[in-house]
């Protein structure tokens, strides 16, 4: 573990970013069935982290809400819990990628706005 400031704020900051964007992910990976560890490798393979720790809780707490659908198989020598987009689930996925792509536009511009704003400074 580093002590460098830079990188203590660097890292909590990221935690924050990803925190926002863990649901979008997870709820665009759930257009099949999904049980909790085969979800957490599909992220992984796509690049995002996410331990059980938090996973599972997420996955509950989305389907309390409604945006999933959840059910008990028994398919190899243990239960397991397979999750999936609910109806509702999907509508909302749809406006939230809406929105994602409009706020991942707007920091795109402002990102390449203050690049260029830094070489007319210097």
């Amino acid at each position: 573990m580093t002590d460098d400031p830079i990188q203590i704020q660097t890292q909590n900051l990221v935690q924050e970013l990803r925190r926002g964007v863990i649901i979008l992910a997870v709820l665009s990976q759930l257009h099949d069935d999904q049980y909790g560890y085969s979800l957490m490798k599909r992220l992984e393979s796509q690049g995002m982290q996410i331990d059980q720790g938090t996973l599972y809780p997420l996955l509950r707490r989305l389907e309390e809400q409604e945006l999933l659908e959840s059910d008990w198989r028994m398919e190899t020598s243990r239960p397991r819990r397979y999750y999936k987009l609910s109806k509702f689930g999907e509508k909302v996925l749809i406006e939230m990628t809406t929105e994602w792509s409009r706020i991942k536009t707007t920091v795109d511009n402002l990102l390449t706005n203050d690049k260029e704003n830094e070489h007319e400074i210097h």
